[in-house]
């Protein structure tokens, strides 16, 4: 039987987003990488029910040349030794904005990685869920076929799908899921 899973943003998800203008963005260095303090207690209570947990993450600013791939490995590494539930982190390095990458399939809003996650592991997708706190990451999630969970922090970009749920913290996303278990 195929299992249920969460698929998890990173940056503004798990560990918190730097907001310049009203737009989040990534720590630039290991040293800033910081959890939201409500995360590996809710991650435990996700695995304790059985969903697999899987990272989500754009990193564009690899494919720009602006950000080391090590640094966001780094970044990784310390995520799973802070949250050893994580069985697998999914990162896209596609630049975006036009420039065209042979990983753009994995891009959100596009779901490849989603979609390759899912083939991996053996999950199944219409059990599980998607937890973001950007329009992508919404919209990747139903492309997917998974329901999601929007963390809304206000920022100055417009959803373009609707979340099947909206809330203010990683706990509350959490919450909900468990709640609908």
């Amino acid at each position: 039987m195929s299992r249920a899973a969460v698929f998890l943003d990173r940056d503004g998800t798990l560990n918190r987003q730097v907001v310049r203008e009203g737009k989040p963005y990534p720590p630039d260095r290991l040293e800033d990488f910081r959890l939201f303090e409500d995360v590996p207690a809710a991650c435990r209570a996700l695995h304790a029910a059985g969903y697999v947990l899987v990272v989500a993450t754009n990193q564009p600013d690899v494919g720009r040349g602006t950000q080391a791939q090590s640094v966001v490995e780094a970044m990784h590494a310390r995520l799973r030794e802070l949250v050893p539930e994580i069985t697998r982190v999914e990162a896209c390095y596609a630049p975006g904005k036009g420039i065209p990458h042979p990983d753009d399939r994995r891009r959100k809003p596009e779901p490849g990685m989603l979609l390759d996650a899912a083939g991996d592991l053996g999950l199944d997708l219409a059990r599980s869920w998607m937890v973001g706190d950007r329009w992508r990451d919404i919209d990747c999630g139903k492309r997917a076929g998974v329901r999601t969970v929007f963390i809304d922090f206000g920022y100055t970009e417009e959803l373009q799908a609707a979340p099947d749920f909206c809330v203010k913290s990683f706990a509350a996303a959490a919450g909900i899921i468990l709640a609908q278990h």
